[in-house]
């Protein structure tokens, strides 16, 4: 037999409140009597009522949905590299406590970032967190300026006003080559990551930093955050200066595919050439040998994220920049 779906007028017959009042107590108002409210919740419960998304979004102007915008490819985001899992964990966490929704979006293309535009406009969310830009992305700034609350992982060149929630990248970086210097490494290279990317250029400027105290030369290799790459840019760094006896390396994807490099160069890690990582993703407590590490705390950096994009949206003051510590982890590598 069907049915019919309990509305807000046979709650509130049911309440012996006014359809107003239940449409309160629906909408989170805190503008209703104690007695009122319990009344209406026995009343939903009784009947099982359960309320109009839509309808409710009319009268709200909220969806209650807020999106994660990754500016990369597809491949790249399901890959190997844990930050992306870790960072959609840590959001989805967060915002599940929050009862909220979360809306997954790839921006690499310009096309991509049209739609995403469009669908923002179109206010289908309530606010869009951005992680792992390249360049002056110019995305969260045009969402913001359509009036989106918007929450970066990194701070933007050229977009200072936006809130964003990072890691120490410079001063993990100044960790590990200042633990290189303390065992007594003089040759110590890097391998950065790319330099569009807030990531790479602060690992690297903390580099740089840390091998001038110590009146130490650079010598510098650039790769992708790529396990590839990191096999390449090790390759060239022996061929440029084959006396190197450390490595700190701006990605542990990269620092695998350094290990891998050296492996195939008979070099022995770390009696002939130390190794040191950045992130801590699991794998690399298995390598061979175990790889010394800078961690970054990636589900609590979404979590974070998350958080301070909830108080933006609910109109909460909120510290216009949130920066996490790293951790230098130390194994067999270095």
């Amino acid at each position: 037999m069907h049915r019919t779906r309990p509305t807000l007028e046979s709650v509130a017959l049911h309440a012996g409140v006014s359809r107003a009042t239940v449409s309160r107590v629906v909408n989170g108002s805190p503008k209703v009597a104690d007695g009122s409210r319990e009344a209406v919740l026995r009343a939903i419960r009784e009947l099982g009522y359960v309320p109009n998304q839509a309808a409710r979004s009319l009268v709200t102007q909220r969806t209650d949905s807020f999106a994660l915008v990754l500016p990369e490819e597809p491949g790249r985001v399901f890959s190997d590299d844990q930050f992306f899992p870790g960072i959609v964990r840590g959001v989805s966490q967060e915002l599940e406590e929050a009862d909220k929704q979360l809306v997954l979006m790839m921006a690499r293309s310009a096309a991509s970032r049209d739609r995403i535009e469009r669908f923002a406009l179109a206010r289908h969310v309530d606010g869009v967190m951005m992680a792992s830009m390249h360049g002056d992305d110019p995305l969260p700034a045009t969402l913001a300026r359509m009036g989106i609350p918007v929450v970066c992982n990194e701070r933007l060149p050229g977009s200072a006003s936006l809130p964003y929630v990072g890691v120490d990248n410079a001063g993990g970086a100044r960790a590990a080559v200042r633990h290189l210097v303390a065992a007594g490494r003089r040759g110590i290279a890097t391998v950065a990551g790319p330099q569009d990317m807030v990531a790479g250029i602060d690992r690297l400027a903390g580099y740089r930093a840390e091998l001038r105290n110590a009146g130490l030369p650079e010598t510098v290799a650039v790769g992708d955050f790529t396990q590839e790459s990191g096999v390449v840019a090790m390759d060239g760094l022996l061929a440029r200066a084959p006396a190197l006896d450390a490595v700190f390396v701006a990605s542990d994807l990269m620092a695998v595919g350094v290990l891998r490099a050296l492996r195939r160069a008979g070099r022995r890690v770390p009696e002939d050439v130390a190794v040191v990582g950045f992130d801590d993703i699991d794998s690399v407590r298995y390598a061979e040998p175990p790889l010394t590490t800078v961690r970054q705390p990636v589900p609590e950096l979404g979590r974070r994220l998350a958080r301070q994009l909830l108080r933006l949206a609910a109109g909460e003051a909120i510290e216009p920049s949130v920066v996490l510590p790293t951790e230098l982890v130390l194994r067999e590598s270095a």
